[in-house]
């Protein structure tokens, strides 16, 4: 079964990947985690500042850790201890080589949606950082991009929320609300349709599951 599911990420990777080609992105495919933090760590040169928002694909596959234990200028917001000194290292990141984040939802015609709460990460997606690496598991990949909006809302999200404190709906039974709660983490939605800076935006597409 796992071959078969290889076979089925690889070939839908194919047709995604040419479709980001069309929108000005820069992507790759790699079929493990393994091959994906080989290809991530080529893509960064040495030396370069990196920053990241939410990354759990990144962490999945090795990567924050071996920005850290390599020979670059790693804003670590895990470092943060005040609300003040995380809002510190947000905006730093606006300014970095490199900015690391992954994908709530894709859809097959090359669009990428991603949902905040506190707007820092789809921020630097849109302006800021030189570059964008999103890590992206095959499992985030839509057939349009009304079901890449429908995953990010009723699947990412209220998975995502389980991790954090705050009473919301889909902390309470796992459903999206449609609320407007004070800890909600939907008060921003991005669509990522085109790279204005063609190659700014950068993609690994990875043939495991990955993320949320």
């Amino acid at each position: 079964m796992e071959d078969v599911t290889k076979r089925y990420y690889e070939k839908r990777a194919k047709v995604l990947i040419k479709n980001m080609e069309k929108r000005h992105f820069e992507a790759y495919y790699c079929s493990t985690k393994e091959q994906a933090l080989e290809k991530a760590l080529a893509l960064i040169p040495q030396g370069s500042s990196v920053g990241w928002g939410g990354a759990l694909s990144a962490t999945q596959i090795g990567l924050i850790q071996a920005i850290r234990d390599g020979n670059y200028e790693a804003l670590d917001r895990d470092l943060c201890i005040t609300p003040e000194e995380q809002e510190q290292n947000n905006r730093a990141c606006f300014g970095a080589d490199f900015f690391l984040t992954g994908a709530n939802g894709l859809s097959m015609d090359g669009q990428m949606v991603n949902i905040d709460g506190t707007g820092n990460r789809v921020a630097a997606i849109a302006y800021g950082p030189k570059n964008i690496l999103v890590i992206a598991g095959m499992n985030k990949v839509e057939d349009t991009i009304e079901d890449a909006v429908k995953r990010a809302r009723t699947v990412a999200a209220p998975m995502n929320h389980q991790r954090f404190p705050g009473k919301t709906p889909c902390t309470e039974n796992g459903v999206c609300g449609d609320c407007l709660a004070e800890k909600c983490i939907c008060n921003q939605i991005l669509i990522t349709r085109n790279s204005r800076i063609e190659g700014r935006i950068k993609f690994i597409l990875v043939g495991e599951e990955l993320g949320l």
